[in-house]
């Protein structure tokens, strides 16, 4: 039987007019890969903000039993110093810095004051290898990827000696085989006896990796789980939503009317960087009636096409036309 390295009891916290977490209890064994799911607002980032320290001990009820002692964790830095890391959905790399500068913030290897970068180097080649990554030390992280800054996030864990990995929807911004190299990966640390919990709401990638799940729902944990029982996604769902799901994705018929709003030929440029273009000659129609999506992965610029139409309140050097109605806006 494997030994349980963590053990979270009645945990409660509580928000002016709104109770986060209301007496969820958590176990997980060493060496496995934990799944914690649930829809947003449910209290999953809550629960690891309490473990990992952002939310310390005295701002909560209940009890951390970690590696079998009762652990109260003071702050962010007292839980890294017991092993326990987490890399949040939003990316804690500073861009202008390079890998190496990145992984060993605030660790930084120096005698006397100054830093040893041939060693500083040499060490961040090592943990780089094992996340897979072949860029060199001295590469800027701004140069690189969404998907191989996940994995500088979790070689900088890897620096600080974690033995509970938390990854907090790591594949929400990654293209599918970004995912698959990182769940991949995550397989590769649980063999070499890496404990690791991720929240996800991607049910097949739960699926994929975890060995065991709990949901949490309305602030509650309401089940918990192996997958080797044979669970189905729809079991999750139902846990999930409280209800029996006859069909998650409903047939609906949109009654659609005439056009409201055009935009053509939408150009804008960074506000800092006046060579740099970040949309380039978008164009789409919205129509009475219906629901206009905007798709894309973390840095495709959605948020910048929208704050640019939006009173322009985003960018320089804007071309390009909106219509409202048929007329110029």
């Amino acid at each position: 039987m494997q030994d349980m390295l963590l053990d979270m009891r009645s945990i409660t916290k509580t928000f002016p007019g709104v109770k986060a977490l209301d007496n969820v209890s958590l176990q997980v064994k060493t060496g496995e890969i934990h799944a914690i799911c649930g829809e947003n607002g449910a209290g999953k980032s809550t629960l690891m903000k309490v473990l990992s320290g952002v939310y310390p001990a005295g701002s909560y009820d209940g009890e951390i039993h970690y590696d079998g002692a009762l652990t109260e964790m003071r702050d962010i830095a007292d839980s890294e110093a017991r092993g326990i890391i987490i890399i949040h959905q939003e990316l804690a790399l500073v861009p202008l810095l390079s890998i190496a500068e990145n992984l060993f913030l605030g660790n930084e290897n120096a005698r006397g004051g100054v830093i040893d970068w041939r060693d500083t180097n040499r060490r961040t080649e090592a943990l780089l290898r094992k996340v897979g990554l072949r860029d060199a030390p001295t590469t800027q992280v701004e140069k690189l990827g969404v998907g191989k800054q996940q994995l500088v996030e979790i070689a900088k864990a890897l620096a600080k000696e974690v033995r509970l990995l938390i990854l907090d929807e790591p594949t929400s911004a990654l293209s599918e085989s970004d995912s698959q190299k990182l769940l991949d990966l995550m397989l590769e640390l649980k063999a070499q006896g890496m404990t690791q919990i991720i929240i996800s709401h991607k049910l097949n990638e739960v699926r994929r990796v975890a060995d065991s799940v709990t949901v949490i729902r309305d602030g509650q944990s309401v089940s918990s789980f192996d997958t080797s029982d044979g669970i189905t996604e729809d079991r999750i769902v139902r846990d999930m939503v409280g209800r029996s799901m006859e069909n998650r994705y409903p047939e609906r018929t949109p009654e659609i009317g005439e056009r409201i709003m055009r935009v053509a030929d939408w150009s804008v440029y960074h506000p800092e960087h006046d060579d740099r273009q970040v949309i380039k000659d978008v164009g789409f129609d919205v129509r009475a009636g219906e629901v206009v999506g905007i798709a894309g992965l973390m840095g495709a610029g959605r948020t910048e096409l929208a704050m640019s139409i939006f009173g322009r309140s985003w960018g320089q050097n804007i071309s390009g036309t909106v219509e409202m109605h048929g007329q110029p806006a």
